[in-house]
């Protein structure tokens, strides 16, 4: 079952699922989804600096991402072509009976503007800020504004609550991020890595 605006503002005043700061909820809740905001910081990639990304590596990291603050009142103009890594501002905590999905809005989706590029989920127990996987597929730069609204999660209702959710008893790499995070796939079982 999809939570639609009633679900999910009892659920928020039940505490069990948490979207802080909620600044308008009025805003941003949606019939059947929450939008979130931009945050300041993106990670961009430099591919000129490599030849090729190893996903096994994690010295290369470092080589290609470079961090960008947004102070307030800029913008962050996002190219054609480009992809770049950024955060909400908001910071999510989502049961063990829910799973998320981050989505993009229409309007930006008109702008050519996607939120992701495959990663579109959040775990039941995940909690922490959003990493967006923003992409450029259009023909003209687009400006971001950090504070706007840029993506928009809708939640689903399990069967049954996970038995093993997101978290640090499963050593979840992502958990409690804060701010856009590079990839930890070194970390994974088949880099010789133990965590999900």
């Amino acid at each position: 079952m999809i939570l639609s605006d009633t679900n999910i503002l009892d659920r928020l005043a039940e505490g069990d699922l948490v979207i802080e700061p909620l600044e308008d909820v009025d805003l941003q809740v949606q019939p059947a989804s929450v939008d979130l905001r931009l945050g300041r910081e993106f990670l961009e990639f430099q591919h000129a600096n490599i030849p090729c990304i190893h996903p096994n590596s994690e010295q290369e990291v470092e080589e290609y991402v470079d961090e960008t603050h947004v102070e307030e009142g800029d913008e962050f103009i996002l190219h054609p072509g480009d992809f770049v890594l950024g955060t909400t501002v908001e910071r999510v905590e989502i049961p063990p009976d829910l799973i998320a999905h981050v989505e993009g809005r229409s309007s930006l989706g008109r702008l050519a503007i996607v939120v992701h590029a495959t990663a579109g989920l959040c775990d039941p127990g995940y909690q922490g800020q959003i990493t967006l996987e923003l992409s450029n597929l259009g023909t003209a730069p687009v400006a971001l504004t950090p504070g706007m609204r840029i993506s928009q999660l809708t939640f689903t209702e399990l069967k049954t609550a996970a038995d093993r959710p997101y978290g640090e008893e499963r050593g979840s790499k992502y958990q409690d991020q804060s701010g856009p995070q590079a990839s930890k796939i070194q970390g994974d079982d088949e880099f010789g890595g133990d965590q999900v």
